[in-house]
This record gives structure tokens, C-alpha cells and sequence, in this order.
């Protein structure tokens, strides 16, 4: 009995040795970046105006480590960000430990221009949306933001013609928003013509047409109907009620 134990304290002492070469120097701890955003987020610049970065905190571990920037638009484009072209930019900042991790974190910066709803529509929305006339859920009430912008040429363009029903009450996106449907016409007669037709849903396909625009200046709202033959063949109609964010 007494050879049993030995011969087994040999071969788990053994066990342990071995175990500790095999691992020595193999595991290892990382301080993750993490990255604090300073101030508002988001920030809201009006067009033409001066934006200021108020910056971020990026920590490995108790020690502060530099970090890297870049932007860009959201609906329009834009590889950087620029305060003279209305548009929602999204400024990511970057940092990377001393084992080759990133970590990241971003901001929204919102570039606007509020029309007066009598000269301009111009402007920064919430919006409630409607398809085929059912009520919506809180999903499709109050999102932020759709955003109207204008063209050179005196038309005007929205960042989502659907309302923002799929890209924020779905949740599925930028790639699933409709942009660039253009309004043109007689604001206070509410003459509108469409010459952006037809659109298409970048992640959905299709056709759709926005038919009407309602504009009411005293309570600073937007009725806009988009219809949409979805494929293969399915009809939807979009109502959605823009009101103007007073910046």
C-alpha cells in the first residue's frame, strides 16, 4: 500500500512540473483602452459655424494613452467633417494598447440649418411614421432625427423618404433608410412637385415615389407620403409627421 502512494505522489508531482514549463510565460494581462467621450454627444453645429472637439479620455489601465480621430457624413457623402454642408457626421475616435488591442468610441455631430417652414424647410426632425395607416408603436414615434437639407438649385432633399421606419423602428440601419428624395415647389401653397422619382431602398430594392408634402409653419410640421412598391410585389404607403427640432 505504502508503493501505491508513493508511486502516485511521484506521478502527480510530475504532472504538476511539467504543466508549469508548458505554461510559464504563456498567459498574460491587457488593459483594454477604454475610451471616455468629453461633452455633448450629440454636439449640434449650426451651418457655417466653428465645432470645437471637446475630445475624449482613452485609459490603459491608470495610464492615459493617445488616441486618433476621423469623420464622416452620414447621408451626404462626406470623408470628413465639414460645417458648411448640413448633414449628421459621426467622428469616431480610436486608441490601441501596447498588445495591439482597439478600442473605439464616436460621437455625433449634427450640422443644421432651421428654415422658417414659410421660405425654407430646411431643418432638423423628429418623426412619428405610419405604414399602410397603422398606428405605430413607440419603435415609430418621435425618432431622431430625419433631416431635410437644400440644393443649390433651390430643391430639397430628405435623409429618408420612408420615414426612418426601417433604419431606426426596425433598427436595421443606414443601408436600409431611403435618401435623396427631392422636393421641389411653393412652400405656402404647398405646390410640391417630385423630381427625385422614383427612389429605391438600397437594402429592400423596389420603387418607391413620394406623392405628397404638407407643410404647416405655424406648427412647425411636415406631412410627407411615400409610396412604395416593395418586391416582389407588395404596396406600402409611408406617412410620416416631421416636426421641426427648434435649434
Amino acid at each position: 500500500m505504502k508503493k501505491i502512494i508513493a508511486t502516485l505522489i511521484f506521478a502527480s508531482t510530475a504532472f504538476v512540473a511539467c504543466e508549469t514549463s508548458d505554461t510559464e510565460g504563456v498567459s498574460k494581462v491587457t488593459n483594454y483602452p477604454i475610451i471616455t467621450v468629453n461633452g455633448d454627444n450629440p454636439v449640434f453645429v449650426p451651418q457655417g459655424g466653428t465645432f470645437v472637439d471637446p475630445g475624449v479620455v482613452a485609459m490603459e489601465g491608470s495610464n492615459e494613452i493617445e488616441t486618433t480621430s476621423s469623420a464622416v457624413g452620414k447621408y451626404r457623402g462626406a470623408t470628413s467633417l465639414d460645417t458648411n454642408i448640413t448633414d449628421e457626421y459621426v467622428i469616431t475616435y480610436s486608441a490601441t494598447n501596447v498588445d495591439g488591442f482597439k478600442g473605439t468610441a464616436s460621437r455625433k455631430v449634427i450640422v443644421y440649418k432651421t428654415g422658417d417652414m414659410v421660405t425654407s424647410i430646411e431643418g432638423v426632425y423628429t418623426c412619428t411614421i405610419a405604414r399602410n395607416g397603422v398606428t405605430p408603436s413607440a419603435a415609430y414615434q418621435n425618432i431622431k432625427y430625419i433631416y431635410i437639407w437644400k440644393n443649390g438649385d433651390g430643391t430639397y432633399e430628405i435623409s429618408d423618404a420612408f420615414g426612418g421606419w426601417y433604419e431606426f423602428g426596425r433598427g436595421l440601419g443606414i443601408n436600409y433608410a431611403t435618401p435623396g428624395g427631392t422636393i421641389a415647389g411653393d412652400i405656402p401653397t404647398n405646390s410640391f412637385t417630385f423630381p427625385g422619382n422614383p427612389l429605391t431602398n438600397p437594402g429592400f430594392g423596389g420603387t418607391a415615389n413620394i406623392t405628397d408634402v404638407q407643410v404647416n409653419p405655424v406648427t412647425k410640421k411636415i406631412v410627407l407620403t411615400c409610396a412604395w412598391l416593395a418586391p416582389p410585389a407588395t404596396s406600402y404607403t409611408f406617412v410620416a409627421t416631421l416636426t421641426q427640432v427648434q435649434l
